[in-house]
């Protein structure tokens, strides 16, 4: 058989780059192969249209092995991962029920968000009452003046318990540059705060303490090379300021944890997480940390490479959620958590769909729950240890994410490290700008919210939903003497200009008058039904009229607010004019389209067009002010 499949392949000669590059180049027939089939990514660096061979020469990613130092193809040898649902805890014994039930519905890592001005012995025994803590990996979130208090009942607690420490995993979520970026507020003194932490959880040796929190970064818009780049100087923050105190390297590596998001750029994502891994070890280990214990892993030097493995919580982007058509989250949620999985994240959690606009319900939760479950389950993605390596493509794309972040990083460490540039707001200006320009590119379309900026529900109506706020918040008192991040999801200015229409009370109607040329009047038709109904207008298609009279007739007739002309560039100069003197004022006359003859009609008095140049955003915007009065 073996033999058999030789001569088989045997039969077909090898084709090489250079007659693939013929081929391509030949059925360009003449146009750009850089700018037609090259892709360059927001990141800054270039995707090309197909990989081979060759192009993994030089690449040193593809000598790495599962669960052996650079860890770049995971930090352990087995793709496992821990299914995690957050808990808002504002009732122990409501958040301990919860935990209960949900330990029975596939969870093993438990995340609770601690709002109490009643933090005792008491609040923490009813919260964990029957949860076996070496079971289930348990995750502390509190306002960050009660991290210590927390951290202290916490031991006692697992002592009181007499648990077996060395089977405890969790950990508890300080992250004083995290808060400085959500409220502008900084207290306290941050690296005697951390080193207190550390102290008091010495009996605890695989619960970590100090958090890297880029999910905030994600949520903010930023690109993928941003959120891996501020993430590692966010980390090195703490291993320089911690060991210029006398801490050892190892221990406070040991007790760092980094949450990314996830967005929505299936093998970007999966690069990101392996270039992360690859990234932090080496920054770790030029820390030359000293092995605390007897340990058979370690590097040439002796140094600790336990050290030196990245532990990473996944969480799926909130940036890119939508208010409308709220389903299609499930559909954003589930291939961001596949690039989670199959990058080999330690933890994961699914945002639960509705989160947009109310506390998440037991039904949306069980939803983001069985979503990670299918891929364990059914898809066996647990099964398969980097399951992207040899890729010629993906790990082509893992170098260059590496080399973005890099310098990223070395910038952030030559401006002074990440508390200083926090201070000096260079991390927030760089994350806002790129948050604005990718407001911008979903106003012109060029990045796709489906239901929201492109192809939206055309009878959909918001039902009394609005955008929600954070479930669990800190009202700490604090100086606000630092700027903050911009936290505006992709799709907010538009559900805005939606609500608007809505709560008008008035539905502006838009009439398809569609004429001449079959296939270009259906495809502008449709064009602009999909652009209108973004504002949630209602849209009438229609088949099409013997002539621009016969149109506007029937649009006045069934009420129309705005007229729009769907026809061919060359058939404007006979149908444009005449249609806009039928109308006579009477409704908002547009033109769908970027005709030749455009400076002819607009000096004729035609004031609207609208085409794939067009800003959608603002131009509804703009349509709204005239239609709602």
């Amino acid at each position: 058989m073996a033999d058999s499949k030789e001569k088989l392949f045997s039969d077909f000669p090898s084709v090489s780059t250079g007659q693939w590059m013929e081929k391509v180049t030949a059925d360009l027939k003449g146009a750009d192969y850089e700018k037609k089939l090259v892709w360059k990514t927001n990141e800054g660096f270039k995707v090309k249209p197909f990989y081979r061979r060759e192009d993994l020469e030089g690449l040193s990613t593809t000598d790495a092995l599962p669960g052996e130092f650079p860890y770049l193809r995971g930090t352990k040898k087995n793709n496992n991962w821990l299914v995690r649902q957050e808990i808002c805890a504002k009732c122990p014994k409501e958040a301990n029920a919860k935990a209960l039930d949900i330990l029975m519905k596939g969870v093993d890592s438990l995340s609770f968000h601690i709002r109490t001005e009643e933090l005792n012995a008491g609040f923490v025994e009813t919260l964990l009452e029957g949860i076996e803590a070496a079971a289930v990996e348990l995750n502390f979130t509190t306002c960050q003046s009660q991290v210590i208090d927390l951290a202290e009942l916490l031991v006692a607690y697992f002592q009181h318990k007499e648990y077996d420490v060395k089977e405890l995993r969790g950990s508890i979520n300080f992250d004083p540059y995290n808060k400085m970026l959500l409220t502008g507020k900084e207290k306290g003194d941050i690296v005697q705060t951390a080193k207190t932490l550390i102290e008091i959880t010495q009996p605890l040796p695989f619960y970590r303490v100090l958090h890297v929190n880029a999910i905030t970064l994600n949520n903010a818009g930023a690109y993928i090379s941003q959120e891996l780049g501020y993430a590692l100087a966010w980390g090195n923050e703490y291993l320089s300021a911690l060991t210029e105190l006398g801490i050892p390297a190892a221990l406070v590596a040991k007790n760092i944890k980094f949450n990314f998001g996830i967005s929505a750029n299936y093998f970007l994502e999966i690069a990101k997480f392996r270039a992360a891994r690859l990234l932090w070890a080496n920054i770790v280990s030029s820390y030359n940390p000293e092995c605390l214990r007897d340990c058979e892993n370690q590097g040439p030097d002796e140094e600790c490479r336990c050290a030196a493995k990245m532990k990473i919580h996944a969480e799926t982007s909130s940036f890119n959620l939508t208010l409308f058509d709220a389903h299609v989250n499930l559909l954003r949620t589930q291939t961001e958590a596949m690039s989670g999985a199959l990058a080999g994240v330690d933890s994961l959690t699914v945002t639960p769909f509705d989160k947009v606009y109310q506390t998440p319900d037991e039904f949306s939760e069980r939803l983001a729950r069985n979503q990670q479950l299918l891929l364990k389950e059914e898809s066996h993605f647990d099964k398969v240890v980097d399951p992207a390596a040899g890729s010629y493509y993906i790990e082509n794309l893992t170098a260059a994410i590496a080399n973005q972040a890099w310098e990223i990083f070395l910038g952030v460490e030559d401006a002074g490290g990440f508390y200083v540039c926090l201070r000096n707001g260079l991390v927030q200006k760089a994350i806002n700008e790129t948050g604005k320009a990718r407001h911008d590119a979903v106003a012109r379309r060029r990045e796709i919210l489906l239901g929201t900026n492109q192809y939206p529900n055309f009878t959909e109506t918001s039902a009394g939903k609005k955008p929600a706020g954070v479930c669990c918040g800190c009202g700490e008192a604090g100086e606000t003497d630092v700027d903050t991040l911009n936290m505006s999801r992709a799709a907010s200015e538009f559900e805005a200009l939606r609500l608007e229409t809505e709560a008008s009370g008035k539905r502006p109607k838009a009439f398809m008058l569609t004429i001449g040329n079959l296939a270009m009047r259906q495809a502008r038709a449709q064009f602009s039904c999909n652009f209108l109904a973004c504002a949630g207008y209602e849209v009438i298609d229609n088949l099409g009229f013997e002539t621009v009279e016969a149109g506007v007739e029937a649009a006045l007739a069934a009420g129309a607010d705005i007229v729009v002309l769907c026809s061919s560039d060359e058939e404007y100069a006979e149908y444009a004019i005449p249609a806009l003197k039928a109308v006579d004022g009477r409704a908002m006359f547009i033109v769908a389209g970027a005709p030749a003859n455009m400076d002819e009609l607009k000096a004729a008095g035609i004031g609207n067009f609208i085409n794939v140049r067009s800003n959608v955003l603002e131009t509804l915007k703009q349509y709204n002010a005239q239609l709602l009065k």
